[in-house]
């Protein structure tokens, strides 16, 4: 990316035992809200101007979360990914800090890339080695509700998190129907929205003990429906510790609704003393 390209700006500090936004800069199309609360967790919700990102908008995002603080970022509501004009993609950047002992949590709603849309993200979390990250990354093949499914473009995907100067984690997801067959079983049958979860930690912290506990109680929930046809099932979870402190869930669903009880185990789990005490995304809907 070039070096005179401008970023808005996400900083967290801990203040006086609460975790507060100390910088919000938004540049178009992206607009920061942060709903008030009286816990000591800090809430950014990620908005748009105009619903959603058009054919070459660019969302380049500075994350900065403190020693101990604890963030959450959310979206307001779908990222919609408007058609593409003269080949042009819609992208967004997201680079972040986690210090030491800080909770940060990026869960938002999914990304739905419309009828010949083109789509691109990447993200890069540094953490203390003492910080803990959960990020989820989902996506749907479209409007379902109009019978919209995988005629995007393109759709690609890079998640990269690095603990004091290692990287530990690195997943990219590229998938383009005109070049695939999305409903082959080898891509996605007969599913249509696709959830990935990662948690990168200390092992030792009992809350990426907490979360990691959380993700095998939805593996084992998941496994107990299965049957020899996998596609019969309304949903199909997976769960690896892919190294110490890392953890990887992926899941997809013939529905949102359908993956919907995966997202309220882990904001349960999230809502726990331990995290933020609340679930920020209760009263959203």
């Amino acid at each position: 990316m070039e070096r005179n390209t401008q970023w808005s700006e996400v900083e967290v500090a801990l203040t006086q035992g609460k975790s507060r936004l100390v910088t919000s800069k938004s540049l178009q199309p992206l607009k920061l809200l942060n709903p008030g609360s009286s816990y000591p967790g800090c809430h950014v919700v990620l908005s748009s101007y105009g619903g959603g990102m058009v054919s070459g908008d660019q969302i380049n995002l500075r994350i900065t979360c403190g020693a101990q603080a604890k963030l959450f970022v959310s979206t307001q509501a779908n990222t919609k990914i408007f058609k593409s004009t003269n080949g042009a993609t819609a992208e967004q950047h997201i680079t972040a800090q986690v210090a030491e002992n800080a909770l940060a949590v990026s869960f938002p709603d999914p990304v739905v890339p419309q009828e010949h849309s083109r789509f691109r993200q990447t993200q890069h979390w540094h953490l203390h080695p003492s910080a803990l990250l959960l990020v989820v990354d989902w996506f749907h093949s479209g409007r379902m509700d109009q019978s919209e499914r995988f005629q995007f473009y393109s759709f690609s995907s890079e998640l990269k998190v690095s603990v004091g100067e290692k990287l530990v984690l690195l997943d990219r997801f590229s998938f383009s129907p005109e070049d695939h067959i999305a409903t082959s079983p080898a891509n996605f049958d007969v599913y249509q929205t696709m959830f990935s979860a990662y948690l990168v930690g200390p092992p030792q912290d009992e809350r990426f003990a907490a979360l990691a506990q959380a993700f095998q109680e939805l593996k084992m929930t998941s496994n107990r429906h299965v049957t020899f046809h996998i596609s019969d099932q309304d949903h199909v979870i997976s769960v690896s510790e892919a190294r110490e402190g890392v953890y990887l869930l992926r899941a997809m669903g013939k529905s949102r609704q359908d993956l919907e009880p995966i997202c309220q185990h882990l904001l349960q789990t999230l809502s726990t003393e331990a995290f933020f005490g609340y679930n920020p995304l209760e009263r959203k809907y």
